[in-house]
């Protein structure tokens, strides 16, 4: 089974405590400091389109981007209720990123790049970003850290809603550098009975220099690594670095 095709419907419900006004608060301070104006953004790997359609709802004309036909499908019923302005939605794997125009600016939030676990998708895809920015244009984007991910080998997590209840296995290879999680998700039918499916994930630990690399490589410079939603250098025990890059105005 393709990731985030069961998951998709119940992704939102099982991610209520992600805080994603707060992203979005975050994201549009770094948007004010950037060396252009921002009006028009990517939002890379947008899932069920929560930050594609907030970042919408506050005037920006954003160009949302996935994978998974199942999230877009969310996303675009998400993004029905707007009023005005809803974000464009382009189904895409992240290394395959072709836009209509360049954008202002390029996101991408909650671990998307985390999922690119060959070295060739990544740089692709900091190609294709770098090749859809304006001059100078920046990309924000978080991953989880490797200390995370080395941290949740064997590990079990339980989510809960009334119409779904979800297992989540994890396990880390130190060879591969890579993160699996194995899902059974159980929902309910309208005839109070359970369906269960089964996806498998797997995310990345990428490390700070090889992300730098891969960003410098593409073009980038002016490269920032953070805490999560901070203006401060990572901890050592960091579970999620945001990661600040910049295509030159020259």
């Amino acid at each position: 089974m393709n990731r985030y095709t069961a998951l998709a419907g119940s992704y939102d419900a099982l991610t209520e405590d992600v805080g994603y006004r707060r992203r979005a608060d975050y994201l549009e301070r770094l948007f004010r400091k950037s060396p252009i104006p921002v009006r028009t953004v990517l939002d890379l790997a947008c899932g069920t389109g929560t930050i594609a359609c907030l970042l919408a709802q506050r005037g920006y004309q954003v160009t949302a981007t996935d994978g998974s036909e199942e999230m877009l499908t969310q996303a675009m019923c998400k993004a029905a209720a707007l009023e005005e302005r809803p974000p464009f939605f382009l189904h895409q794997a992240m290394p395959r990123l072709r836009l209509i125009e360049p954008v202002d600016a390029a996101v991408s939030t909650l671990d998307a790049l985390n999922y690119l676990t060959a070295r060739r998708d990544l740089e692709e895809t900091f190609r294709r970003v770098y090749r859809w920015l304006r001059p100078g244009g920046q990309f924000f984007f978080d991953v989880n850290t490797p200390y995370k991910l080395r941290r949740m080998d064997g590990q079990v997590y339980l989510d809960e809603t009334e119409e779904s209840y979800c297992v989540w296995r994890t396990f880390f290879s130190e060879k591969r550098q890579v993160c699996t999680y194995q899902v059974d998700l159980f929902q309910r039918r309208a005839d109070d009975t359970w369906e269960r499916a089964f996806e498998e994930h797997r995310e990345r630990a990428w490390s700070q220099a090889e992300l730098e690399q891969a960003l410098t490589e593409a073009g980038f410079r002016d490269i920032v690594f953070t805490g999560d939603l901070t203006e401060r250098p990572p901890k050592a025990d960091e579970d999620r670095w945001i990661v600040r890059a910049g295509r030159p105005l020259g």
